[in-house]
């Protein structure tokens, strides 16, 4: 049967392949879906022990206190905010409590906040992590500040262990999500297991996917229990000193459960992670190298380099261009895509820029957002994929981003 199977994962692709592997790339390989199948054919396929199995071995290769899987990081990201505001949680957060948000930011990273009632303030990031640092976050800080989201972007971070320091000291609650920086380590520590919560995204472009699904973990048994019980309507089955097993409902919850086979393929690909992360990082530095060694190079970029003890794991290949060509942007970035490099903005840009904050009293100083405003502007990235790229696909893709000098 799995040789039958196999045949099935043998037969050709469109033919029709873009030169350069898009955003979304088919990272699945066979034994992926085998594991899949294997589930499929169990008929089990609510969360059962397959995610458990991955739970355990997750918060073990991460060296992590407590994980749990969901069906999203972006779950991920609404479980801890609604564990910090819960009636059963110590020293929880009260309505209109003020959490920290970088303005580059993902649009579930914001909402859960406000969605759980407290106040987000948006506050500019660093320039060369994307992210918020120290200084900022003591600029922005005030009596009212009680949380901070912290956002490792496309495998870089922060100086995020004096923040965590910083954190404890003001008992402010520290959220860290990692959704795109799954294997990066900073200072021989895992990002993702500095934060009182941390998220995970599987998503199908991200370090490893599972199509859909993500990881929380936090620091304290109280919180890993009340995770439990929200993340599955507000009862106690899965919690072992439950009583009742069937139908006893001791708290509010939502149903964020993962799928069986999201576990299956997501525990078959994280056993992998080091050798896509080793690739990734080769090609990163394979189109560097391509692009400043060319004859046209003018240094039309600033590259997006990791902090001197991050061991990285990228997501994709950001890049913001030269201040002198940004007003070529949109045109450069349509010519890209027409010629099948496919683009994205890192993460959303500068979110007070989208047309959603108009719906939502949302805190911020536009003229403070100065570095936001240049990723906005001047940023965008590219996949990076888990095969080697030649040097054919290499100078390829060097001369299509050297044409935005070029463009009028």
């Amino acid at each position: 049967m799995k040789k039958n199977l196999l045949n099935l994962f043998n037969i050709k692709k469109n033919s029709n392949k873009k030169f350069y592997h898009p955003l979304h790339e088919d990272a699945l390989n066979k034994e992926d879906l085998l594991e899949a199948v294997k589930v499929l054919i169990s008929r089990q396929l609510t969360m059962s022990k397959k995610t458990i199995e991955f739970e355990n071995y997750f918060k073990k290769k991460l060296g992590l206190n407590y994980c749990l899987m969901v069906n999203s990081g972006s779950s991920a990201n609404l479980l801890a905010l609604f564990t910090l505001i819960n009636p059963k949680k110590k020293n929880r957060l009260k309505i209109g409590d003020e959490c920290l948000v970088p303005a580059v930011c993902w649009a579930t990273s914001l909402w859960p906040v406000i969605q759980a009632g407290l106040t987000p303030k948006l506050i500019d990031v660093d320039l060369n992590s994307f992210s918020i640092n120290l200084d900022l976050i003591k600029k922005n800080i005030t009596k009212k500040t009680k949380a901070i989201m912290m956002i490792n972007v496309l495998g870089n971070c922060s100086e995020i262990d004096k923040i965590q320091r910083f954190a404890k000291e003001k008992n402010i609650y520290l959220i860290e999500d990692n959704c795109e920086s799954l294997g990066s380590k900073y200072k021989n520590k895992y990002l993702g297991s500095y934060g009182d919560f941390s998220s995970f995204s599987f998503y199908y472009s991200h370090q490893i996917t599972a199509g859909e699904g993500g990881m929380i973990a936090c620091k304290k048994k109280e919180d890993y229990d009340l995770l439990k019980t929200l993340r599955a309507h507000g009862w106690d089955r899965d919690l072992t000193k439950s009583k009742n097993k069937k139908f006893n409902f001791i708290n509010s919850g939502f149903n964020l459960r993962p799928l069986e086979v999201s576990a299956a393929i997501g525990l078959n690909q994280f056993k992998r992670l080091s050798k896509m992360m080793s690739i990734r990082n080769y090609n990163r530095n394979k189109i560097v190298n391509t692009l400043q060694k060319s004859n046209n190079w003018n240094e039309q970029f600033t590259f997006f380099n990791h902090k001197k003890d991050l061991k990285p794991s990228w997501f994709g290949f950001p890049l913001l261009i030269s201040p002198k060509f940004k007003k070529n942007k949109d045109k450069f970035l349509k010519f890209l895509n027409n010629n099948n490099l496919e683009t994205r903005p890192i993460i959303s840009g500068n979110f007070v820029n989208q047309p959603a904050i108009k719906l939502y009293d949302i805190k911020y100083n536009k003229h403070e957002l100065k570095n936001s405003n240049e990723i906005d502007k001047r940023g965008f990235f590219i996949g990076l994929p888990t095969v080697k790229l030649t040097q054919k696909k290499l100078d390829k893709i060097s001369d299509l981003l050297l044409s935005v000098s070029n463009l009028k």
